[in-house]
């Protein structure tokens, strides 16, 4: 790449909420329009039953919230390094592996960049967590080669990965005019990504900037966690968790499990699922609370009902309280939620965070007063008990926030230039 000339290039920030692609132009945003003119999008594919028609992005989940009939798949990324990658799911009645759902996405992303861009890629940077998969480097290693793969086989023949706290860091690096010690938190959707770095104009040059990173790591937990800790905290009682069947014995919980997390809703939906459903409601001491759950899943609603949790998540982050309407269930059935409840919901996740980071600070043997900048980027990093945390770490470094869902994109777009010219 020339100062005049773009980037030959691209940067692909698979997310498990939502995805990105970056292209480095002189003079232009790094970010293509893959979307309704948006630089996002969301991870997420529905598969009419009407007909051969499949809906990506904000089209899936419009096609889905209007009621056509048909599957969503949601949350993707967090089949890599789980052994459910290699299993498949049932589309109109035929069985789909997993691998091809994903092919199938990413090959999305780079149609849709390609004709944004007005060219073809067949260079990469893929972004990648520090860890798909917590302490188990085999693991992580495959879910990396998978989805190298699954670039390779959507037409990408030079790939490249960069750890997604890093390429954020990057983006951040390319505004300033000094130097500084930056410790980027990245919460994700399904992962929680560190890094401790210097940056500056000077250092920005270099193609190799390991002497840079002081540390860096991560811990498998992210929006798509605490959207699951509220779903069990909030809705899922008035569908009888925690409640008993006449035994005595506690309903079971798999089901509610199953459903407040994005990938295994579907779950739900198999006839071996409904076979202990069946049970539960025929035994249950509280019949009222597991029809309501019944008719969630006789109508298919648990991908509805998590993108409400997930809005009220989203809300809670800057409002005082609101009100989950669960309307889709039952007409009358609400739910006002504050923040102390999102508070008491992710205290432990967020507690693991605050001690991956402090770990992360002692193995760099870094003074918390020499900080100069914690940057924020990834949606649910803006929770505010999480940057409570991370700040009583660092009481001294200054929060900057990133853009959110653009920053890791637009940071392997300058990787790729460097990279691939």
């Amino acid at each position: 790449m020339t100062a005049s000339s773009p980037a030959t290039a691209c940067g692909v920030d698979f997310g498990t909420s939502n995805s990105t692609v970056g292209w480095l132009r002189p003079g232009q945003h790094s970010l293509l329009l893959l979307e309704e003119d948006r630089p996002t999008l969301p991870s997420a594919i529905f598969f009419h039953d009407e007909d051969e028609t499949v809906s990506y992005g904000r089209g899936a989940l419009a096609d889905y919230l209007a009621g056509y009939e048909g599957r969503l798949m949601r949350a993707m990324k967090n089949l890599l390094g789980s052994p459910l990658i290699d299993g498949h799911t049932e589309i109109r009645g035929r069985g789909v592996p997993f691998r091809v759902l994903l092919t199938r996405f990413i090959q999305q992303l780079r149609d849709r960049a390609q004709e944004a861009a007005g060219r073809e890629f067949t260079s990469v940077v893929m972004g990648r967590p520090a860890f798909f998969v917590d302490d188990d480097p085999a693991a992580d290693k495959l879910a990396q080669d998978t989805l190298g793969e699954i670039a390779a086989a959507v037409g990408f023949k030079h790939i490249e990965f960069q750890f997604e706290p890093l390429a954020a860091a990057f983006d951040y690096e390319s505004a300033l005019d000094r130097e500084e010690l930056v410790l980027v938190v990245d919460i994700g959707g399904g992962t929680s990504d560190f890094s401790l770095i210097r940056l500056g104009p000077q250092r920005a040059r270099a193609l190799d900037r390991r002497a840079d990173i002081l540390a860096h790591g991560g811990v498998h937990i992210g929006g798509g966690d605490f959207d699951r800790q509220l779903n069990l905290k909030t809705a899922m009682p008035l569908l009888g968790l925690g409640s008993q069947l006449r035994s005595g014995k506690d309903v079971p919980s798999t089901v509610y499990g199953n459903l407040a997390s994005w990938h295994t809703i579907n779950f739900v939906y198999a006839p071996k699922a409904r076979e202990q459903l069946a049970y539960i409601r025929a035994n249950a001491a509280e019949r009222d609370k597991i029809d309501l759950l019944f008719r969630l899943i006789e109508q298919r609603e648990g991908h509805w009902l998590a993108l409400q949790i997930e809005q009220a998540k989203i809300t809670l982050s800057d409002a005082p309280q609101t009100r989950l309407v669960l309307d889709r269930i039952r007409a009358d059935l609400d739910l006002v939620v504050d923040r102390p409840v999102l508070d008491d919901a992710t205290t432990p996740l967020i507690a693991r965070i605050e001690s991956t980071v402090a770990g992360l600070l002692r193995e760099a043997g870094a003074n918390a007063g020499k900080v100069d900048t914690v940057f924020f980027t990834g949606g649910s990093s803006r929770l505010p008990l999480l940057r409570e945390r991370v700040a009583a770490l660092l009481p001294e470094a200054r929060a900057v926030e990133g853009d959110l869902f653009g920053s890791i994109g637009a940071g392997l777009a300058l990787d790729a230039a460097r990279r691939f010219g």
